[in-house]
């Protein structure tokens, strides 16, 4: 990689299609969040759902609105799972939407989804979801050349540690080698990590996934420590308030758990609403192991890109740096070692691909 490339490309860098072409690699994306609001919008008509016809009210009934303050519980309200009145509309769905996800640059992504999202209201079977679900987006995958795996999503305030165990059993028993984590999310606050360790234990013995704990996003520090100590976290979902936390982050360098990182998100929930002051830059200066994630960029109204482009203007990343962190990202992914290095390899040919058609 030339010096001239890097610094003509530093000039460019919020270059909005330029950034569309970058390779990414992303490990922290909710299906549930990533919609294709067409689809979406095509099935509250066949389903006579009560929701806007009008087309624009449509997308902003789905949205967080653009320029708009931090708004938690606006946040939260764009988030609805009564899309869906058969297995078809879940395929229908998650084909669209995982189709789409190529056009963001990624190159790989562990792509999180919640059975129970898909199967509350209608009481699907859960089974029949998950294997529904990896189905259709393996099928979108290979249409659009993207790699991806799966992290099977648990979520604190719908399920407790025995019911999370007995799902994951039968889970065990569909032997999906996709699958390669497990996570949890939903509300940290009434919820607190404590209540899953007998659920965390059971995965950790088992042996078979890696364990994705949402923590530090709207609590404090004491939450990321209970992660990786009690429920044998490989990785944090966002874990902001690390930064208050310089123990912490010693041992995070030290046993190399990355955390990862989503700004506009963090924004639109009020995690951190300050953007210009977020930890990801420090964190990453400090060689705290961080990776970049959208989180949820249907209902944020934002790509991924326009996560790296926020990142860039405020904290004047450069090229270089994004290369750095995409390949430590490919540190923090569920794959083998064997794996690991295989994408290496094929993550520097995408990016010689990049250079050499952009410079």
């Amino acid at each position: 990689m030339s010096a001239s490339f890097q610094k003509e490309f530093n000039k460019s860098l919020l270059d909005k299609d330029l950034l569309y072409k970058f390779p990414k690699i992303e490990l922290h994306r909710h299906l549930e969040g990533t919609f294709d609001l067409d689809t979406l919008y095509d099935l509250s008509v066949k389903n006579d759902l009560d929701t806007p016809r009008d087309k624009a009210e449509f997308k902003e009934f789905c949205q967080f609105p653009k320029d708009h303050d931090s708004d938690f519980l606006l946040f939260l309200g764009k988030f609805h799972n009564y899309w869906y009145k058969s297995l078809d509309d879940v395929s229908k769905i998650v084909f669209n939407s995982v189709k789409n996800i190529k056009k963001e640059g990624l190159h790989y992504i562990e792509l999180r989804f919640s059975p129970e999202h898909y199967a509350l209201v209608n009481d699907f079977d859960r089974l029949d979801i998950t294997k529904l679900v990896i189905e259709a987006a393996d099928q979108a995958a290979r249409q659009t050349d993207l790699k991806i795996k799966y992290i099977l999503t648990f979520n604190r305030g719908k399920q407790k540690a025995d019911e999370m165990i007995d799902l994951y059993k039968k889970v065990l028993d569909l032997n999906i080698d996709s699958i390669v984590g497990v996570d949890l999310a939903g509300d940290e606050t009434n919820f607190p990590p404590e209540q899953f360790i007998k659920f965390f234990d059971f995965v950790k013995n088992v042996g078979i996934h890696k364990i994705d704990i949402h923590a530090g996003e709207v609590t404090d520090s004491s939450q990321i420590w209970t992660a990786i100590d009690k429920l044998h976290a490989d990785r944090i979902g966002h874990g902001e308030s690390s930064i208050h936390d310089e123990k912490l982050q010693l041992e995070l360098i030290k046993r190399q758990i990355y955390l990862c990182q989503c700004v506009i998100s963090n924004f639109q929930t009020a995690a951190w609403s300050d953007t210009p002051s977020h930890p990801l830059p420090r964190l990453f200066r400090k060689n705290v192991p961080v990776s970049i994630s959208s989180d949820d960029p249907t209902i944020q109204n934002a790509t991924l890109v326009d996560d790296y482009r926020t990142i860039i203007k405020n904290f004047d990343f450069t090229f270089q740096d994004l290369v750095k962190i995409n390949f430590d990202t490919i540190d923090a992914s569920f794959l083998s070692e064997d794996q690991k290095s295989t994408m290496k390899e094929d993550y520097s040919q995408a990016l010689d691909s990049f250079i050499k058609e952009n410079s």
